[in-house]
């Protein structure tokens, strides 16, 4: 519980409609691989709602206080990430490389 963890993810998205300005909406999810829980983050509205423009670029996250959750001193963990745009569309799921969490 003392430092917190920073995942980048690169993202490319044809049509532009990535973001939401709805600040109760999210739109990013990141999946814990060792107990399937799915924590939401709102990525602010990257174009305007009328364009449709290739946006791309990365979005760093921040995990405050990933915890252990067995008994040992050290985990590994992984997340599975994805987006949803304006319109619905989910993304394909991606996994991070493999993160370790110690005591």
């Amino acid at each position: 519980y003392q430092d917190s963890l920073v995942v980048t993810i690169s993202y490319r998205d044809g049509d532009g409609d990535l973001g939401e300005n709805d600040t109760d909406q999210n739109n990013l999810f990141l999946e814990d691989s060792r107990n399937g829980v799915v924590y939401g983050f709102r990525i602010r509205q990257l174009a305007p709602d009328d364009a449709t423009i290739a946006i791309e670029g990365n979005l760093n996250v921040t995990m405050p206080n990933v915890p252990i959750i067995g008994s040992g001193n050290t985990e590994s963990l992984n997340y599975s990430i994805w987006v949803v745009d304006r319109a619905g569309n989910e993304s394909e799921r991606v996994s991070s490389s493999a993160i370790a969490v110690n005591r």
